[in-house]
């Protein structure tokens, strides 16, 4: 009895486990399968649905299947940032695969008739929408093991690429965070820790990003690692697919048509309904519920499922009822995570099966795709765009390995340009021309459209990327007497001398992208440095050289040590700074170098307040800029940690979009005496409102009660509650500001405008006295997306950046986003500037 009661106990434990799972034919077609390939439940040693696999258990798997199967072939694409591998698995016919790099090599040259049509799978790129990477196994498993033979009939015609997770960092700590919380009994609350994650959730990767952001803008390792492979195979058809809400169903393209970008051929909406209607035959035949038509959007170019739009392709989003766990209650009933995984199953069988039983058709498609692409180009009223940066050469190269990384072809000047009333020198101008198979990429990154069909946006309406690098570009309509290369840019390394070791003191530039880099690791290793609050000239090589403010110098007199030369020669060469010898105090216009003019600066340790309240995407792109872009350690300390803190650690403080009311009364006496006594404080959005309320910041904003005043509601009716809220929002745009090149806050900049990026109605009122802001909206702000006009009007003149004494101390506030999405390389250098260059200043509040 003892033995059987035991026996028992294990069972009811196992059931517990497995009562949702299934064996990988449960998710599949009725097909005979091969011995010879390993199940997922073999090899893993539990079912799908039973677990959410770690991402090293999914490579593992994929691994073995390529060694059993002559039809599968594993690539390896790159490392994340931390140091998982990013995988493509490559399915098709043994013979195809033999001669993969031939076939891949013919698609750059124009489609053929005879080429397989290419079908790319993308799964969980947000990590905890983790039905897609688990549903991958089976797919995997049935186009490697199944005896059907439509099955090599269809590899015949079709290569078919697995991105089995396009998140593995996400993923990882997702299926930890569910693994963790997960009891013995399965628990279908919604309320129960297993479905709430905490602040870092797992849809974002290592840094904080969303990867379905980044395709277009390319800021993040994965992305980057990813965007050749895709240009490589150029697929005819991507299916992207994702998770929704427990209380939905299940919702596949095309969705609403007026919210497609105008860039996209009506033709990609026809197709993508046509392999709907695989999808929904799919579906149907398991009585399963789903919506199409509805909700989400085909305008952001940055999502894996618009990307392909602009590349000759057929980009389909899939987006499942997520269980977020293993099981949870919802409006239709108990929502179990192997219900989810059969959806993507089937759907990923649907968009493959629906291709290539339509293969002509995409062939077609993608070849009048790039023939209409010319046309068009042709047809516009310019030729191609000139784009120019004379001050900060890292910043242009970053910009146009953008460009490069999107197959866009770029030709440098080979000779000066005049343009208006502008000279552009051949050294740092180059000309990107329309007439090029990546035409609608080109307008899509570059076109700043201001008025759309439908003004109800999922995403953000404005992305134009020269104005977020604050790169100057111009359209040209004629280009007679533009010289330009013969062939494209190719990034070059770039080399600096090396410094004088008996220079009486060294200085360098602040336009630099990393210049901020340079002094910091100079300062942390204990070099002193002084930043020039005027201008000044020295001779330099023998000719006058003018140094604007902002130039940092290091004189030799004040040193300590034995190392330091060397160190700024280390560093100069690392960032590719250019350090200038000065021979003598003594300029010869402007400021001298012992001037009380030349600021003192010192080490910085900031501090970035996070966990729940703040927003966890803003909060990455800081963390990005700061940490990875320009390697300074940014501390991170969630709220609720916040009144054991000892803030005299810190020299700054970074507050960015959240919610800060549950701060204790005493908390927030204790930031204000940091504060008064030589701290610096960073607000961006709420953040920049909360210490408004709290008076630390002198700024009044704009309030609610104004902004629906704003807004006429007579005549409306209830089908109009949407179209007025969307009039109400700002999802993402670009409006222009006017900076105050006179404050330390601007030096580097060269131009007294500066693109911003703006993603809500925040909007700052009044400031106290003129000398606190920094930066103002122009009176005609809206450069690039939508926005209602009564919000442009009241934007109209507005700060953008404000910054004031508080005591000894500075607050330093903006409405906008800095470094949104890690693109933004323009105004983050207002971010640096503000870890340097806050005490260079000083303002009263009144």
């Amino acid at each position: 009895m003892h033995k059987q009661l035991i026996f028992l106990v294990i069972l009811t434990s196992l059931l517990s486990f497995t009562v949702n799972a299934k064996k990988v034919t449960g998710y599949l077609p009725n097909h005979s399968f091969s011995d010879h390939i390993v199940t997922p439940e073999t090899h893993l040693g539990f079912e799908l649905g039973e677990r959410h696999i770690r991402h090293d258990q999914l490579v593992r798997y994929m691994e073995k299947v390529a060694s059993q199967s002559e039809r599968v072939q594993l690539t390896d694409i790159g490392f994340t940032q931390e140091m998982r591998r990013q995988i493509l698995v490559t399915i098709s016919s043994p013979e195809n695969l033999k001669k993969l790099p031939t076939l891949l090599a013919q698609k750059n040259k124009g489609d053929t008739s005879g080429d397989p049509i290419v079908v790319w799978l993308g799964y969980s790129v947000h990590g905890d929408e983790i039905s897609g990477a688990n549903a991958s196994l089976a797919v995997a498993y049935h186009l490697a093991a199944s005896q059907d033979k439509s099955i090599d009939e269809m590899l015949a015609d079709t290569i078919i690429v697995l991105e089995p997770s396009l998140n593995p960092d996400g993923m990882d700590r997702f299926t930890t965070w569910v693994n963790t919380h997960r009891g013995t009994a399965p628990n279908a609350d919604p309320n129960h820790i297993e479905h709430h994650q905490d602040w870092r959730t797992g849809r974002t990767n290592h840094f904080g990003f969303d990867l379905n952001r980044d395709w277009l803008l390319l800021s993040q390792k994965e992305s980057r690692n990813r965007i050749s492979y895709f240009h490589q195979y150029q697929p005819h058809v991507l299916g992207d697919f994702h998770e929704m809400g427990a209380n939905s169903t299940f919702f596949f393209q095309p969705g609403i048509p007026t919210r497609t970008h105008p860039l996209t051929p009506k033709r990609n909406t026809e197709l993508t309904q046509l392999l709907a209607t695989f999808h929904s035959a799919a579906l149907d035949a398991e009585n399963r519920l789903y919506y199409s038509q509805e909700s989400f959007d085909d305008f952001y170019y940055g999502k894996g499922s618009t990307y392909p739009d602009i590349n000759g392709g057929i980009g389909i989003l899939f987006e499942q009822a997520s269980s977020r766990g293993y099981q949870q209650q919802s409006i239709n009933g108990l929502l179990t995570f192997e219900y989810g995984v059969k959806n993507q199953v089937l759907t990923s069988l649907s968009t493959i099966n629906g291709a290539w039983k339509n293969k002509e058709t995409f062939r077609k498609y993608r070849a009048k795709f790039y023939n209409d692409a010319m046309k068009a180009a042709e047809n516009e009223k310019i030729n191609g765009y000139l784009i120019s940066e004379a001050n900060d050469s890292q910043r242009l190269t970053h910009f146009l390995e953008k460009l490069a990384l999107h197959q866009i072809d770029i030709y440098p000047l080979t000779e000066d340009f005049r343009a208006g009333k502008k000279t552009y020198k051949k050294a740092s101008s180059f000309y990107v021309p329309l007439a090029q198979k990546q035409y609608r990429v080109i307008q899509a990154l570059f076109s700043q459209g201001t008025n759309f069909q439908d003004n109800t946006f999922y995403d953000v309406s404005g992305w134009t990327m020269p104005l977020a690098m604050d790169i100057d570009f111009i359209p040209l309509a004629r280009t007679r007497g533009l010289d330009v290369a013969k062939t494209t840019w190719q990034p070059q390394n770039v080399e600096v001398e090396m410094p004088d070791k008996s220079a009486y003191a060294y200085a360098f530039e602040w336009h630099h992208m990393y210049s901020a880099k340079l002094l910091n690791k100079l300062l942390t290793l204990g070099v002193k440095a002084r930043v020039a609050t005027k201008k000044f000239s020295s001779i330099i090589n023998g000719q006058t050289h003018n140094f604007k403010a902002g130039t940092i110098v290091i004189p030799a007199g004040i040193q300590t040590g034995t190392q330091w030369r060397d160190q700024v020669a280390k560093y100069s060469q690392s960032t590719g700074i250019e350090i200038f010898n000065i021979a003598t105090g003594l300029t010869i216009e402007g400021i001298d170098l012992g001037s009380r003019s030349m600021h003192a600066l010192t080490p910085v340790k900031p501090l970035l307040v996070g966990g729940k309240g703040s927003s966890q995407y803003e909060a990455a792109e800081l963390r990005y800029y700061l940490d990875d872009m320009l390697n300074i350690p940014l501390t991170v300390v969630e709220q609720a940690r916040l009144p054991r803190l000892n803030f005299a650690s810190y020299s700054h403080i970074f507050l960015v979009d959240g919610n800060y009311n549950a701060l204790s009364k005493k908390t927030v006496e204790r930031l204000k005496r940091w504060l008064s006594n030589g701290g610096t404080i960073f607000a961006q959005k709420r953040a920049a409102k909360w210490l408004a309320d709290k008076e630390i910041l002198q700024v009044k904003l704009v309030d609610k009660e104004e902004i629906n005043a704003l807004f006429s509601i007579d005549g409306l009716r209830y089908q109009d509650k949407e179209r007025l809220s969307a009039r109400k929002r700002i999802a993402g745009a670009i409006f222009q500001s006017e900076l105050d090149l006179s404050h330390p806050l601007t030096y580097g900049f060269s131009n007294d405008t500066l693109p911003m990026f703006k993603n809500s109605t925040l909007i700052m009122d009044t400031v106290d006295t003129a000398f606190n802001i920094v930066a103002k909206h122009t009176p005609t702000p809206l450069l690039s997306g939508y926005t209602d006009k009564n919000l442009v009007n009241k934007i109209a003149r507005s700060p953008a950046l404000v910054a004031h004494n508080v005591g000894r101390g500075r607050v330093i506030a903006t409405p906008n986003v800095f470094a949104f999405r890690g693109y933004w390389l323009g105004s983050a250098r207002l971010l640096s500037n503000s870890l340097f260059f806050a005490k260079a200043f000083s303002a009263s509040a009144n």
